[in-house]
C-alpha cells in the first residue's frame, strides 16, 4: 500500500500532509489508517492520530439534553418576559417612564452572566446595588420630559450597558481581553437577536392573518402580551446562545466589519462633500448639529467593531488603513461638532443638552485620538495590534462614568 499511499510517501513532510488533509479529509483518513499500521513509530503520524481521534476518545458521553445552564436560562427568559409585561402595564398607565422596560431585561441577562462566571461576592453585591439604586432613582424623578430628565433617560441605557459589562467580565473586569470579548459579544448578540426577531415578526404576521380569517382582531392583545414577552425573553436566549459560542454570529461578524468599514467611509466622504456643497452649517442649524453628532456616534461604533474584529495574529491589511481613514474622518466630524457646540454655548448660554453633548464629544474626541495614535504606531511597526484594542477597552468605563454623572447630577444641577 505504501507505493500508492500519499500519506506514507510524505510522512516526513508535515506541510504536504496538511495540504492533503485539507483537499479531502475522508480520503486522507483512509490513507492514514494504512500508513499508521505500517509506521506506528513515526512522531508525525502520532500527532496526526491524536488530531484525528481526539473527539472520539474524549467525548464518548453525550451531554444531557437539559443542562443546568439551559434550565436556568429558560427560567430567566420567562422572568424577563413576565417582568417586562408588568412594567409595560405601568408604562401604559403613565405611572412610570418607558425606560423602566430596560430593567425588565438587562438585570436578567446580568444574572445569567453571574451564574456562568461565578464572580466574587463583592462583584455580585455591587451589581445588585447598581441595579437597585438605578431603578429606584429613576422612579423618584419627576415624570416629565424636561431637558435634564430626558438626558437621564438617554444615558441610563449606556450606564446599564457598562454595568452589564461588569457582570460579563466578572472577576476579570480589569483585563483588556475580557472587555474586548464583551464588545464582540454585543456585536454577535445584535446579529443573532435581529435574526431571531425577523423570524418572530414573520410568525406574528402569520398568526394575525390566520386569526383574521376567522373574524378575530387580536392585534392589540398579541403585541401587548405575546410580542412584548417574546422580545424580552428572546434577549436572554440570545445572550445564552452567544455565550455558548454559536458559530453563526462568530463567523459573520469579521466579514461585516470588513464590508461595512469601506462602505461607511465612502458614504461619509460623499455625504460631507454634499454638505459643504449645499452649505449646511452646524453652527447655526441645531437639527443638523444633532444629525452630525449621530453620524459621529455611528462612525465611532463602526470603528470600534472594526478594531475589535481585527485578527491580532495576522499582518497589516487594507482594512487597517481603512480603519485609520475612518478614525481621521470621525475626528474631523467631532472637531467640527465640538466647535459648533462651544459656539452655541458662548452665544446662547448653558443648557443641560449643550453641556451633555459637549462632554460626550470631548470624551469621544479623546478616545479617537488615543485609537488613532495607537493605530499609527501599529502601522509603523512600533507596537502590536493589542495596543489598538487596549485603546478601545480601557476607555469603556469612562463612558459609563460620564453617563452616571449625567444621570445623577444633571437633574439636581438644572
Amino acid at each position: 500500500m505504501d507505493n500508492n499511499n500519499l500519506v506514507a510517501e510524505h510522512i516526513d513532510n508535515p506541510h504536504e500532509l496538511e495540504r492533503l488533509y485539507r483537499n479531502d479529509p475522508k480520503v486522507f483518513k483512509k490513507l492514514f489508517s494504512f500508513a499508521w499500521e505500517q509506521h506506528p513509530e513515526s512522531e508525525v503520524l502520532r500527532v496526526w492520530y491524536e488530531r484525528l481521534h481526539f473527539k472520539e476518545s474524549t467525548n464518548t458521553e453525550k451531554p444531557p439534553l437539559l443542562q443546568k445552564g439551559f434550565l436556568f436560562m429558560g427560567l430567566l427568559a420567562i422572568l424577563a418576559g413576565i417582568s417586562s409585561r408588568i412594567i409595560f402595564h405601568f408604562v401604559e398607565q403613565e405611572s412610570i417612564a418607558p425606560i423602566n422596560i430596560a430593567f425588565g431585561v438587562i438585570p436578567f441577562i446580568a444574572a445569567y452572566f453571574v451564574y456562568k462566571n461565578r464572580p466574587k461576592k463583592g462583584i455580585i453585591y455591587s451589581l445588585a446595588a447598581l441595579f437597585v439604586i438605578s431603578g429606584v432613582y429613576i422612579n423618584t424623578l419627576p415624570l416629565d420630559y424636561s431637558d435634564s430628565i430626558v438626558l437621564v433617560y438617554l444615558h441610563m441605557p449606556i450606564f446599564l450597558w457598562v454595568v452589564l459589562g461588569l457582570a460579563f467580565t466578572g472577576n476579570h473586569f480589569a483585563k483588556g481581553n475580557t472587555r474586548l470579548a464583551y464588545i464582540k459579544f454585543n456585536l454577535e448578540f445584535g446579529i443573532l437577536y435581529a435574526s431571531m426577531a425577523v423570524s418572530g415578526m414573520v410568525l406574528a404576521l402569520l398568526t394575525l392573518n390566520l386569526f383574521s380569517f376567522v373574524g378575530l382582531d387580536i392585534e392589540n392583545f398579541y403585541f401587548s402580551n405575546v410580542v412584548l414577552f417574546g422580545a424580552a425573553a428572546l434577549a436572554v436566549v440570545a445572550a445564552y446562545l452567544v455565550s455558548m459560542n454559536l458559530k453563526l454570529a462568530k463567523n459573520i461578524t469579521p466579514y461585516l466589519a470588513k464590508i461595512f468599514s469601506p462602505l461607511v467611509l465612502v458614504t461619509l466622504v460623499v455625504y460631507l462633500i454634499t454638505v459643504i456643497w449645499v452649505g449646511k452649517n452646524p453652527f447655526l442649524d441645531r437639527d443638523f448639529l444633532i444629525a452630525f453628532n449621530g453620524i459621529l456616534l455611528g462612525v465611532l461604533a463602526v470603528t470600534i467593531f472594526s478594531v475589535t474584529e481585527n485578527d491580532t495574529s495576522k499582518k497589516k491589511s487594507i482594512s487597517d488603513y481603512i480603519n485609520v481613514a475612518l478614525i481621521i474622518l470621525a475626528l474631523l466630524i467631532d472637531s467640527v461638532a465640538l466647535s459648533a457646540i462651544v459656539f452655541r454655548l458662548s452665544s446662547y448660554g448653558i443648557t443641560p443638552n449643550r453641556l451633555a453633548v459637549l462632554g460626550a464629544n470631548i470624551l469621544i474626541w479623546a478616545n479617537l485620538i488615543w485609537i488613532m495614535f495607537s493605530y499609527i504606531r501599529f502601522l509603523r511597526n512600533k507596537t502590536g495590534a493589542p495596543t489598538i484594542q487596549d485603546a478601545v477597552t480601557k476607555y469603556l468605563p469612562i463612558y459609563g462614568i460620564w453617563a452616571a454623572i449625567v444621570i445623577f447630577t444633571f437633574p439636581i444641577i438644572f
